[in-house]
């Protein structure tokens, strides 16, 4: 590949969550022209477009004629990007791939697993939200090199625009999108900069003209799928440009043009009379969007007609259709999402609103005239510094930059102007101008490219954000260490001095981090209170591994190697940030910290010693007594007895912290091997080693600690005579399932199938070997295998269903199969719709007073989520809620049906099958 510094062109790229663009110039000279993206418009036929929708369709076999999909240069992919896309998706949208960089900042989610379209049908193929963004960058890449074969786009110097609020992990995902897409050295760049070096570009002759007095710039950048905000500083020199620099950025908001359209077409929904499905409703949102753009667009028809077409080819409900006018969406939309609000009215902090719509975790405040006011108060002092003049400690910003395709409606750009002459009244905040809202990004990351290479006006400002790590404070309370202050700037790298970790070889290490935007003036070392100001990030995490030359003598024995390191920062050349760990003695060694991108928890790397209750060493000696590498003359009787003697010393066991647990089960784990003394010996182990590491997960390094778990699972039982040692065992695996990967969950389906699988013939094959006992515990382990796809929890129905047939076992395991809330897994695994509706029919004719487990596994198959793709028909719940109400269920029961609720402890101990530790509460998935 040829390196950066022979590139030709300077390339910026605005990934959109609703469209994307490409703008460019020679490097040397300011000559910016946006490139127009070849795209299908039609099947076969190809146009050049400014702006590539941000989409991708995945046709049906034989649903396009050959040829169909073939782009200029010689590409016959098996989807569509752009234009074609968009059209395609508007008529199915359960094949269309829309809004994935939306799900790139969504947390609640595997974001590198194949998840999207959200909902789809089962034939339909998915894609993360990594690839997706992936094929998107592929297409222009493949678009460029088409149009400038002598100078690919991987060899020039590319400029990839991101949100403001995109954290490290969003960041990192996006990085990973551009490799995929065969462009491994995109720089980034936050888009709210970018539409500020657009107006610049726009203005360069002329600047300080064009800023007048004004020493303090808020920039409103309201996109598809986010909304940014961000402070600029303005300061006058006594020649040339005034000096600038970013001085503060927003949260995250996942709050933008996609939730006006949910908003529209809930509205719409409401007047057609009739709940959709989920097929009719990501249509009705399409339809929205577009009804959106047109009425909105200060030009457009004073009404749009929305029509829905039903399961077949007729429209809902025999026709039905709603003409939807402008005054009418301005006045939804304007008065839902920029209020004219009081000065001091902050974002209302409840429920989450469109929470799972569309599957994204929205902003529970829709009104971003109040999330503007919050980030103005939270960097009142900031501003302060600028000169900019207060009202009841709301700082009021010199002028207004806008910035997204919301803005290009004359009457949000109107509105936004209200709003803030409410807070200040005769005193207008003006507007910079700017040329076109669509295309501002692109053009600004192309002028960013050439700033760096000495060419225009730079924004100065560094990293938007400090970072810390959590350490042990004064006195054991929650503390946290700076290593990355705010301001860092790019190709930079700093060391925290001031303290040395101790950390074990050979062992994984977390560090959990945390972030804040807040005007702080933390330096590299300060250790300051965690409190909420500081927002959690996934925890860094790492191994230290040294060969066998580096390492020395070995330690003695039953002594742990350990290695004193420092923690080094970075930001690095394409702006993200990196930190590292650093020997501290000869011969200097570095681990690079990275990532947990699948939202693992934080917390503390160990536990610190405070949080153990005093006698926990007289829990440990008990444990090594049994467990110990030296054989000790213990009987049977206190064999049986360890967990009476523990809870002696430890109290109740279901009392125990996740950090007794934990550490107990380092303890019991060091004598897995010694499990083999006797049959007791097996079964208190297998107690033990689950009890301690259940969930699964919850705790740092549970992950860690489930996989060397994982690595008895072939040993199997020792004792297999023993029924009450095979009940133990699946229980084991049970509690901390939660802890196991998808391959790992796949191995124990396909170790109880034989088991548990009806017999299709007169002799069923059963495996060689010993039998295997406990099937009801076999059956509640399988339930409980949430990382399975939806298919095998399909067919582990109808054996659950073929064992019913008796009447003599629980319902509970099929409500735990068919819930549609995991409890941990992700939920484009849950069973479809309709296996769960039938589910429930079955349970419906039962009586629920004597059916074990009936009433619960009905709750939990009906349960509402607010997902149109998983949640059951209102008819269908509406029973259910009914018949637990007359049953004589908990209330709460009837609610989580009807409405979307979170479980109480009880229920959500009912659905683990047990306890949980002290302490932790499960959050749910945003999706």
């Amino acid at each position: 590949m040829a390196s950066v510094r022979k590139a030709r062109y300077v390339v910026g790229i605005d990934l959109g969550t609703t469209h994307s663009a490409m703008g460019f110039s020679p490097i040397g000279k300011k000559a910016i022209e946006i490139f127009r993206v070849p795209q299908l418009v039609a099947p076969g036929e190809v146009a050049e477009l400014p702006l590539l929708p941000s989409t991708v369709y995945l046709p049906a076999e034989g649903e396009l004629p050959a040829g169909a999909t073939r782009l200029p240069w010689g590409d016959e992919p098996p989807y569509v990007v752009g234009e074609l896309a968009r059209r395609l998706g508007s008529k199915v949208p359960g094949r269309l791939v829309a809004s994935a960089k939306s799900w790139l900042s969504n947390a609640g989610v595997d974001r590198t697993a194949a998840i999207l379209p959200w909902g789809a049908p089962d034939d339909v193929p998915r894609l993360s939200p990594v690839e997706a963004s992936a094929r998107i960058l592929a297409h222009m890449r493949a678009a460029w090199d088409a149009a400038h074969p002598a100078n690919p786009l991987a060899a020039q110097e590319v400029i990839l625009t991101v949100p403001a609020s995109f954290d490290e992990v969003a960041r990192e995902l996006t990085v990973e999108a551009t490799r995929r897409a065969g462009l491994p050295r995109a720089r980034l760049l936050e888009e709210p900069q970018a539409a500020f070096y657009d107006f610049i570009l726009q203005h360069e002759e002329g600047l300080a003209d064009a800023i007048g007095d004004a020493r303090l710039a808020l920039v409103v950048d309201v996109g598809g799928g986010t909304t940014d905000l961000t402070l600029v500083q303005l300061s006058p020199r006594p020649s040339g440009p005034p000096a600038l620099e970013r001085i503060a950025v927003g949260d995250h908001l996942v709050l933008g043009g996609d939730n006006m359209d949910v908003t529209l077409a809930r509205h719409v929904e409401a007047k057609l009379g009739a709940k959709l499905d989920a097929a009719q409703w990501s249509a009705l949102v399409q339809a929205s969007r577009q009804a959106k753009e047109a009425l909105l667009s200060g030009q457009g028809p004073a009404e749009y007609g929305i029509s829905v077409l039903g399961r077949g080819t007729k429209l809902l409900g025999g026709g039905l259709s709603y003409k939807l006018e402008a005054s009418e969406a301005a006045g939804i939309l304007l008065d839902g999402f920029l209020p004219k609000t009081a000065r001091d009215e902050l974002p209302a902090r409840k429920g989450r609103v469109a929470l799972t719509e569309l599957g994204l975790p929205f902003a529970s405040d829709p009104g971003i005239s109040r999330h503007v006011n919050a980030f103005l108060r939270r960097h009142a002092q900031a501003a302060a510094m600028t000169g900019a003049r207060m009202a009841d400690g709301l700082p009021r910003p010199d002028v207004l930059l806008l910035n997204g395709g919301v803005f290009n409606a004359p009457a949000v750009t109107k509105r936004l102007g209200e709003v803030f002459e409410g807070w200040f009244p005769g005193d207008p905040v003006p507007l910079l101008s700017h040329a076109s809202l669509d295309l501002a990004v692109a053009r600004g990351a192309t002028y960013y490219g050439l700033v760096r290479r000495g060419l225009g006006v730079r924004i100065a400002g560094g990293s938007p954000r400090a970072y810390f790590v959590a350490v042990e404070g004064k006195g054991g309370h929650r503390a946290a260490l700076c290593v990355a202050p705010r301001g860092m700037e790019e190709g930079s790298a700093l060391e925290v001095e001031s303290r040395t970790f101790e950390l074990v070889v050979g062992q994984p290490v977390t560090f959990p981090l945390y972030s804040s935007s807040a005007d702080r003036s933390d330096a590299v070392g300060d250790v300051v209170d965690l409190d909420d100001e500081l927002e959690p990030l996934p925890p860094l995490h790492t191994v230290l591994r040294v060969g066998e030359a580096e390492a020395g003598a070995k330690p003695a024995a039953g002594r742990e190697r350990t290695e004193a390191v420092r923690l080094g920062s970075g930001l690095t050349e394409i702006g993200t940030l990196e930190l590292s760990l650093r020997t501290v003695e000869p011969p200097e060694r570095r681990w690079r910290l990275e990532f947990s991108l699948r939202g693992e928890g934080g917390g503390a790397a160990v536990a610190p010693i405070d949080q153990l209750p005093k006698r926990f060493e007289e829990a440990r000696d008990l444990v090594e007594r049994v467990f110990g590498k030296t054989a000790q003359a213990v009987d049977a009787k206190e064999i049986k007895n360890v967990w009476r003697s523990l809870e002696k010393i430890l109290g109740a066991r279901d009392g125990w912290s996740s950090a007794v647990n934990r550490e107990l089960w380092g303890v019991v784990f060091g004598g897995a091997q010694k499990r083999r003394r006797s049959a007791d010996h097996e079964r208190v182990w297998f107690q033990l080693a689950g009890f301690c590491l259940r969930p699964g997960f919850g705790a740092p390094l549970d992950r860690w600690r489930a996989s060397e778990l994982w690595k008895i699972f072939q040993q199997g039982v020792q004792y297999t005579t023993e029924k009450a040692n095979w009940s133990e065992w699946w229980i084991l695996w049970r509690r901390v399932a939660g802890g196991l990967d998808e391959g790992e969950q796949r191995q124990i389906l396909e170790w109880v199938r034989p088991w548990l699988k009806p017999p299709e013939g007169r002799f069923p094959a059963k495996p060689r070997g010993p039998k295997a006992e406990g099937l009801d515990e076999m059956v509640r382990l399988l339930v409980s295998l949430e990382r399975l796809p939806a298919s095998d929890k399909v067919e582990a129905g109808r054996w659950i269903l073929h064992r019913m047939e008796g009447g003599r076992a629980s319902w509970w395991p099929l409500g735990r199969l068919g819930a549609r809330q995991p409890f941990y897994g992700s939920a484009h695994d849950v069973v479809p719709q309709q296996t769960a509706s039938d589910w429930v029919e079955r349970l419906l004719p039962l009586d629920w007073k004597k059916a074990e487990g009936a009433s619960f596994a009905a709750a939990q198959l009906a349960r509402a989520t607010g997902d149109r793709s998983r949640d059951l028909s209102e008819e269908l719940r509406g029973k259910v809620a009914s018949k637990l109400a007359a049953a004589g269920a908990p209330e709460g029961w009837s609610r989580m049906v009807r409405e979307v609720t979170e479980l109480d402890v009880q229920d959500e101990m009912r659905v683990f099958g047990d306890t949980l530790p002290a302490g932790l509460r499960l959050i749910p998935s945003a999706a």
